[in-house]
Order: C-alpha cells, then sequence, then structure tokens
C-alpha cells in the first residue's frame, strides 16, 4: 500500500525524534524542540518543509556530525592508550625506585629525581664510578712521585714523611677499590651500602687532594709564577679556574694554550667565556663524539684537532671581526681555516672568563658533561692575530715566545676551585 504524503511527514517527524534523542543520550546533553505555529488548513508536511533546512545542506550537517563522532571515539581512544602507557611507565619507576643499588642500570644523562650525586652531573653505574677512581688514583699517584722527586732533590725529611702518609692512605684506597671490584663480580649483599661506600672514599680523596695541594703550595718559593700547568682529574661540575679579570673589546684575537687529556669522548671544555645576556660569548668545547668546536657570539666553527691521546699538545686559534676569518693550528702547524665566524662581532668586555667548565649563566650553570679532563698550561690571550712565526715558537718553548697581552699565564691571576690542582708544568720541560 502507498503511504499518503501525511504519513510520510510524520514517519519523518518520528525518525527525527528518535535521532536527535539518540544523539543527545550520546553527548549528555539536553534535546531541545522549536514549535512554529501552522495555519489550520495547512499541510503540516509542506510547513515543515518549508522551515527546514534544504535537502543537500541537511546531508552535510548530518555528514559533519558523523565525523565529529567518530573523530571524539578516536580521541577517546588515544586517550585510553596513553593512560595505560603512562600506568605502565610509572608502575615500572616505582618497582625500579624500590630495587637494591646495584641493581641499577645505566641510564641517560639525567639523574632520577631525588638521588644525590657528590661527583657531579654525570650519572655513574658501578663500572664508571670504578673507572673515575682508578683515574683519580693515578692522578694522586703521579703527583706524589712529582714530591718524591722535590724531596730527594732538596733533602726534605719532612717532605718524605707526609709523602709516605700519604702512600699509605693512597694503598688503603686501592684496597677499597679492589674491594669493591669483588664485591661487584660476586655480586655480594655489600652492595646495598654503595652510597654510603662511595661518599667515604669521595671524602678520603678530598682529604688527599687538599694535604696534596698544600704539599705543592710550599714550593711556589721554587718555581717561576708562569711555569705551572692545572690538572682537572675528574669529569665534576665543581673543578674550575677563574680568571681574575675580565676581557677587554677585541675585534682580533690569538687564544693559545698547551693541553693534555685522553677523555673520551670529548675532552671537555677548557675555557668558556661568558657576558652579560651571552653566555656563549668566546669557548672552546669538545663535547661528546662531536669534533672540537670554537664559539663566538653563540656562533660556532668546527676545529680539526685531534688531541685526546694522553699526551701533551699545543693549539692555537686566530680570529678576526673582519670576515669572521678564523685558523686553527695544532703543535706549530696550521691544520685548517675558515671564514663567515660571527664577522663584525667584537668580543664583549665586562665577562667571565672559566677555565674548566663551560657557563650556561654567566659564572655558572655548569655541566659536569662539558667539563673539561685533562691538563691545561700556559693560556695566554692576544688582542691581535698572531704570526705563523710567532704560533711556532710558542709550540716549540723557544726562548723567544710572547706571553698574551690581554692574558698571561700567571698563578696570581687565577682562582682554583673544587680541587683542580696546580703542578710545575712539564710539556716544554720535556722538549728543551
Amino acid at each position: 500500500m502507498q503511504a499518503t504524503r501525511s504519513e510520510i511527514c510524520w514517519r519523518l517527524f518520528l525518525f527525527s525524534y528518535l535521532f536527535l534523542k539518540s544523539y543527545s543520550q550520546d553527548f549528555g546533553g539536553q534535546t531541545q524542540f522549536i514549535c512554529t505555529s501552522v495555519p489550520k488548513d495547512m499541510d503540516i508536511c509542506a510547513a515543515t518543509l518549508q522551515n527546514s533546512v534544504p535537502g543537500e545542506d541537511l546531508k552535510t550537517t548530518v555528514m559533519q556530525l558523523r565525523e565529529t563522532v567518530l573523530q571524539q571515539k578516536e580521541t577517546i581512544m588515544n586517550q585510553k592508550e596513553t593512560i595505560r602507557e603512562l600506568t605502565s611507565k610509572l608502575a615500572r619507576c616505582e618497582s625500579q625506585s624500590g630495587a637494591e643499588p646495584g641493581d641499577a642500570r645505566p641510564g641517560g644523562r639525567r639523574k632520577e629525581a631525588g638521588t644525590k650525586n657528590t661527583m657531579g652531573d654525570v650519572s655513574r653505574g658501578p663500572a664508571d664510578t670504578l673507572t673515575q677512581l682508578s683515574q683519580t688514583l693515578q692522578s694522586l699517584k703521579q703527583r706524589l712521585e712529582n714530591l718524591e722527586q722535590f724531596s730527594r732533590s732538596n733533602n726534605s725529611v719532612q717532605a718524605n714523611s707526609l709523602k709516605d702518609l700519604l702512600q699509605s692512605k693512597i694503598d688503603d684506597l686501592e684496597k677499597q677499590v679492589l674491594s669493591r671490584v669483588n664485591s661487584i663480580e660476586e655480586g655480594k649483599p655489600g652492595l646495598r651500602n654503595e652510597t654510603e661506600q662511595r661518599g667515604r672514599v669521595e671524602s678520603t680523596l678530598t682529604s688527599l687532594h687538599q694535604r696534596i695541594t698544600d704539599l705543592e703550595k710550599g714550593q711556589r718559593e721554587n718555581r717561576p709564577l708562569d711555569k705551572f700547568q692545572l690538572t682537572f682529574p675528574l669529569r665534576t661540575n665543581y673543578m674550575y679556574a677563574k680568571v681574575k679579570k675580565s676581557l677587554p673589546e677585541m675585534y682580533a684575537l690569538t687564544v693559545c694554550m698547551w693541553l693534555k687529556s685522553n677523555a673520551s669522548p670529548g675532552v671537555g671544555t677548557p675555557f668558556s667565556y661568558a657576558v652579560p645576556g651571552q653566555a656563549n660569548e668566546l669557548v672552546l668545547i669538545e663535547w661528546g663524539n662531536n669534533p672540537m668546536e670554537i664559539l663566538i657570539n653563540d656562533k660556532v666553527a668546527k676545529l680539526p684537532f685531534l688531541i685526546n691521546d694522553g699526551k701533551w699538545h699545543h693549539i692555537c686559534v686566530t680570529w678576526t671581526t673582519r670576515d669572521g676569518v678564523w685558523e686553527a693550528f695544532q703543535d706549530g702547524v696550521k691544520r685548517g681555516s675558515g671564514e663567515n665566524l660571527a664577522p663584525y662581532h667584537p668580543i664583549k668586555p665586562q665577562g667571565l672568563l672559566i677555565l674548566g667548565q663551560e657557563q650556561d649563566t654567566l659564572g655558572g650553570g655548569f655541566d659536569a658533561t662539558q667539563a673539561f679532563v685533562g691538563d691545561l698550561a700556559n693560556f695566554h690571550i692576544w688582542d691581535r692575530k698572531l704570526s705563523v712565526g710567532e704560533i711556532y715558537n710558542l709550540a716549540t718553548c723557544s726562548s723567544k715566545a710572547q706571553v698574551g697581552n690581554v692574558f698571561a699565564w700567571m698563578e696570581t691571576s687565577l682562582d682554583i676551585y673544587g680541587g683542580a690542582s696546580k703542578w710545575t708544568f712539564e710539556a716544554c720541560r720535556q722538549l728543551n
């Protein structure tokens, strides 16, 4: 039987009512109906069509509503998946936080919250800790050998007795390290006391550093003030030296120094100069697996230096603000050059020059992963470009070698912090 026009209209009205009611329940909203007056003799369907949206617009509206519903459903599913993933990660974190110290696995650069790391910002597992302790012990032994040579040449009974005492202390530390190795290999429960043990070892090392430094200070009268080197035995965020005076405004410069390091990856930051508003005004850094770089006003040039072989190397970098032209010398030989490094930007005055650390803020913000590890000596700065011959004289320790006219290497020009130590400079003595 064919439905009349009135029946079709009523069915359409009923269908619309049911659809709107279902849509309202799905989205928690309230359905509203708008009543329209219709003349008594007018067909209800005709009146409804006159006040309704045209067919194509109605179809488009329905499709948009359907698309919105699908998108919201997809968003809800994604949020549920994210919640499940975060819940899983939280459970893993909680289980790891309750684990034994010896069960910890090496992670990324960031430290776990609440974990105290007295050796700096670098997260260390047992193997890394032992490596650092071994390097420290080697450094202390070398300094004691230097003290022994000095005491023999000067026949100092007091120096001999102090040397014997310190040697005994180092022997005790080596026994502690050996015991630590055995406990790691055998997986003994004693690993639970790792933090306390490491604290005692670090305290003893700090005491040894201080006592050896006191001995070394007593020998300043026996050497020229410029014949010394700085030693940074550990990659920490608290060992550094600060130059007492700032740099002037410079439109050209040459910076030279002796370096010795076998640190890997990267020797770190031999020096950094920061000014108000620019922490990277002048920086020399070798970080991670990247080549050594020089930064001027946060602009970078990669340098062709290879120096992390544990031997002394002399390096120089020259730069002029005109066209940003730079040259790099290693051991008296030109290794590379370039241009467009911070062109027409003068080095700004009134900053802080730090040796051994990279500054993220003026005079601070040190990151242990960027710290210099090794020995540094004869650090000089000029406000002009040195000639090839002048650089060669510096690299060969010639008597004609000049000293920096902006900064000259002198013990009295530096303040030392965090256990970085001084000793007689070796490289030039070996060359001569």
